[in-house]
């Protein structure tokens, strides 16, 4: 895989992220579900600001196959999730894949407080 794909990848979900003022870091949540697709996470800003942002698919579709074209070909099984991780003040970032634990990184009424601390990048 290459760096290009990846930067260009995190440039699409920045540039698509509903809005968020100020941000340091993000967390976003790609979901490859059954005939639907979704992105969402949290960005991070100082102050311990944490604000729910979104992307409209379309708009991430292209750098998302472009990085997903890297590591599958057409036809093969997609993972149930990708989390996306930066941190633009330090130039850091990870993409962690999940192939089949559909609960994983589980945004939900009850643990949403948690699971946004969860997916905070946290780079050593």
């Amino acid at each position: 895989m290459s760096n290009d794909a990846t930067v260009d990848l995190i440039r699409s979900l920045v540039d698509a992220m509903g809005p968020a003022d100020g941000w340091e870091s993000l967390a976003m949540i790609l979901e490859f579900g059954e005939g639907f697709r979704s992105a969402y996470g949290y960005a991070y800003s100082p102050g311990d600001v944490i604000t729910p942002v979104a992307c409209e698919w379309p708009r991430i579709e292209a750098a998302v196959d472009a990085y997903l074209g890297g590591y599958y070909r057409p036809g093969d099984k997609l993972p149930v999730k990708i989390l996306v991780q930066f941190d633009r003040t330090a130039g850091k970032y990870e993409v962690t894949f999940e192939d089949t634990d559909e609960d994983r990184w589980a945004v939900k009424p009850k643990n949403f407080r948690t699971m946004r601390e969860q997916l905070r990048p946290k780079f050593g």
